[in-house]
């Protein structure tokens, strides 16, 4: 699906898992309930609290597991080139909530005829709120070790990988990883090689027919087991259930 313009709507999801890409940006603000989210490595849920960035190209993951309604905006590349430099998941503040709670009343109340321009002018507004509150994110670049040790866990994501282990890789001691890691991606470095997996698994799982157990072991699992129950909390679903349902909508 092709975005020529910015657009504003409220939507619900079902707990069914769904994934797909588009080539504009979209944002999730909450309103009621929860939605969880795989956005490329990051894993996470639209919360009271917590909306969701996800960029334009980038393949996500979603289910409701509860009721829910949430604002969506479809937001052309050219309208905010810098959203793509957010991370993912950002927590809402008081002015934030605020504003997304204004966005909602006033969408019922909107004029089909007037509804285009104004929504356009409220959601130019709300990015200037989000930019300016993560400016410090969009400016901070990052590191060339935290670059390194993704590619080296993407390079050996089939194999056991200890936290001592990375932090030998970028000569840092374990302390000083973590506290890198959670400045430049806010997670640990475990969380990171676990969402890494789970999308791998994912991806593997919708395009080829490997066996479950292939799977697990290219995404570092020697037990089935252990792999259906991580990939059951991520996802909602079993690996073969998951399966099952993303052939059922091809």
């Amino acid at each position: 699906m092709h975005s020529a313009s910015p657009s504003l709507a409220l939507r619900s999801y079902s707990q069914e898992v769904a994934s797909h890409s588009h080539d504009y940006h979209q944002l999730v603000l909450p309103v009621d309930g929860e939605l969880c989210l795989s956005v490329e490595h990051s894993e996470g849920a639209v919360t009271a609290q917590q909306a969701a960035i996800i960029p334009a190209g980038a393949d996500h993951g979603f289910y409701a597991p509860v009721a829910n309604r949430f604002l969506v905006a479809d937001v052309p590349t050219e309208m905010a080139p810098l959203l793509e430099r957010l991370p993912v998941f950002v927590q809402l503040d008081a002015a934030l909530s605020h504003y997304i709670q204004f966005l909602f009343q006033q969408l019922h109340g909107l004029d089909n005829r007037a509804a285009g321009s104004i929504e356009q002018q409220m959601l130019g507004l709300l990015l200037q709120l989000l930019q300016q509150r993560y400016q410090p994110a969009i400016q901070r670049k990052q590191d060339r070790r935290i670059e390194l040790l993704q590619a080296y866990l993407d390079a050996y994501i089939d194999r056991p990988v200890t936290l001592p282990q990375m932090a030998n890789v970028v000569h840092l001691s374990v302390r000083q990883l973590n506290a890198l890691f959670q400045q430049q991606l806010g997670m640990s470095p475990q969380q990171y090689l676990l969402q890494l997996r789970m999308q791998r698994a994912r991806q593997l799982l919708e395009t080829t027919t490997l066996q479950v157990q292939a799977v697990a072991d290219q995404v570092g699992y020697t037990n089935l087991a252990a792999f259906s129950d991580r990939f059951r909390r991520h996802f909602g679903q079993s690996p073969r259930y998951y399966r099952q349902s993303t052939k059922q909508h091809c």
